[in-house]
């Protein structure tokens, strides 16, 4: 049943894009008293967290690792119901396994004893390293997750105040060197290093602000939604409609109406919606580039979205096997032979190599149910170029799926070759054409010191009033932990409905 805030408001908004940050907007905007509509072109609520089933194989197409999962909770809390109701989150032992080219492997995860162990057969001289790196990363967290996730960066000015704190933790450097700064060992380097891929930046480049992301992973672990990331959106899907959100799917919002200044809905192939407030969960590129009139965003969008560096391109196999693979752990990182000269081909160069990394994904390692018995579900997940590069992709898309199956059959899937099942990729393309992704960029604009907080797209519009912006290449940044910190902006930048008291919570409630 829902809360009852029509009966309080008339007050509309209207959220364009059902990715997490649209969800998240969507049951905040709810809870502070309006009437949301939610309008996305999937057939599915979730954004890029769609579900692919082929032949009884079940493939989540989006994110896959989930960190912070209070920031979920608190959604679910806004209403007064639990999360563990609607879907079991399962917290994982291992949080990832690291293969080396020369077969070493590392596990992260577990205890800090846990990983001093693991740390300890690579290189013994490194487990003080790492205990310094985690003190870096917790004051880095302290400030950049606990303090500034959830806050506007729209002005100059808080910017200038925040500054000096950020410079004092070295935010001008990169991840790579901070890490690098604790540790000795190539491979634990790396393997410490990788976070900032998990949100579309170059470990040689983004900003070790995110190396926060080390240290939230320690504070909360890692987890995996029984039935996987589509269970997920369903269970938000469901809160959504409990709390009379209206949800509108397979319909593609074309603009953004702009009247005096200021937002006053959206024009779809279906027609025009009216709404008080607007929320943009798309591509800030996309916004500015295609739902705006140039005259009605200022010139730092337009220069931003210009000049702004992308994030790396992403290419998906998806696939199931006929025979079980037991001793392949639910997250591995399956390190190539290179890796900062990898990733310059990929980010700089913008070239595809004939070498790569893989985040080889197998739920079912936790949740049998992705496949039918006896076999096993799988995606592997390589970064690649975006489309500023010139590659072929009806070409060397097949070409690459070939030598992912070569690469993986060699290590930790022996016989793939004869095993693997109904399998298909996704390239950039689709990312471009699917999601509306300029240049098919996996994670919006790279984390770059100059594309993050003040620098990277604001929360609230740099355009019409009325209109703000959540999602992955905005404030805070990609990763689910980001998106979700995104909408939390809005309690500040957004007013509660007209009506709607401090005490909205439990007077909706009783509505």
């Amino acid at each position: 049943m829902g809360t009852g805030a029509s009966s309080v408001t008339n007050t509309t908004a209207v959220v364009i894009g059902a990715g997490f940050g649209g969800i998240a907007a969507a049951l905040r905007l709810r809870a502070k008293g309006y009437n949301v509509t939610v309008v996305d072109r999937c057939s599915k609520v979730g954004g890029r967290a769609q579900v692919f089933e082929r032949d009884g194989y079940r493939h989540d197409a989006g994110p896959t690792v989930i960190t912070a999962p209070f920031l979920f909770e608190e959604l679910f809390e806004l209403f007064g119901k639990r999360i563990q109701d609607y879907v079991t989150i399962k917290p994982l032992d291992t949080w990832y396994r690291f293969h080396f080219q020369d077969g070493i492997q590392f596990d992260y995860g577990g205890s800090i004893e846990d990983t001093l162990a693991q740390i300890e057969q690579i290189e013994p001289a490194d487990k003080q390293g790492y205990l310094d790196l985690l003190d870096a990363s917790r004051a880095i967290y302290q400030l950049g997750f606990e303090q500034l996730a959830h806050q506007p960066f729209h002005r100059l000015s808080e910017l200038c105040v925040q500054a000096p704190a950020m410079l004092k933790l070295g935010s001008y450097r990169s991840v790579w060197d901070l890490v690098s700064r604790h540790l000795k060992s190539e491979r634990l380097r790396q393997a410490f290093s990788i976070q900032p891929l998990l949100v579309g930046g170059n470990p040689f480049q983004t900003t070790s602000i995110y190396n926060l992301i080390h240290f939230l992973e320690r504070a909360h672990g890692i987890h995996f939604a029984m039935g996987g990331t589509g269970a997920l959106t369903d269970a938000l899907g469901r809160l959504m409609a409990e709390e009379d959100i209206t949800i509108r799917l397979g319909e593609t919002v074309e603009s953004v109406c702009v009247e005096n200044g200021r937002a006053k809905g959206v024009l779809t192939e279906h027609g025009f919606t009216a709404a008080d407030v607007v929320i943009s969960n798309v591509d800030p590129a996309h916004l500015y580039d295609n739902m705006l009139e140039r005259k009605d965003s200022c010139l730092s969008a337009r220069i931003k979205t210009r000049y702004a560096r992308k994030s790396m391109g992403l290419f998906v196999l998806y696939f199931g096997t006929n025979r079980l693979y037991p001793d392949v752990a639910h997250h591995t990182i399956w390190l190539g032979s290179r890796y900062k000269e990898l990733l310059t081909d990929i980010f700089t160069h913008k070239v595809l190599a004939d070498d790569f990394s893989i985040y080889l994904h197998r739920p079912t390692a936790t949740d049998p149910s992705f496949a039918p018995e006896g076999h096993e579900s799988f995606y592997a997940l390589v970064p690649v170029p975006n489309l500023e590069g010139s590659v072929a992709w009806d070409i060397e898309g097949p070409r690459l799926r070939d030598r992912i199956v070569e690469a993986l059959g060699s290590t930790l899937l022996p016989g793939l070759k004869e095993s693997i099942r109904s399998d298909f990729f996704m390239t950039p393309e689709n990312f471009q054409q699917d999601y509306l992704s300029p240049d098919g960029a996996g994670f919006s604009i790279a984390p770059t010191f100059y594309q993050s907080a003040w620098f990277r797209y604001h929360n609230k519009a740099e355009g019409p009033n009325g209109l703000y912006l959540v999602g992955a290449g905005t404030h805070p940044g990609a990763g689910l932990p980001g998106v979700l910190c995104s909408a939390k902006v809005l309690e500040v930048l957004v007013p509660r409905a007209a009506g709607v008291d401090a005490r909205s919570k439990s007077n909706l409630a009783l509505a």
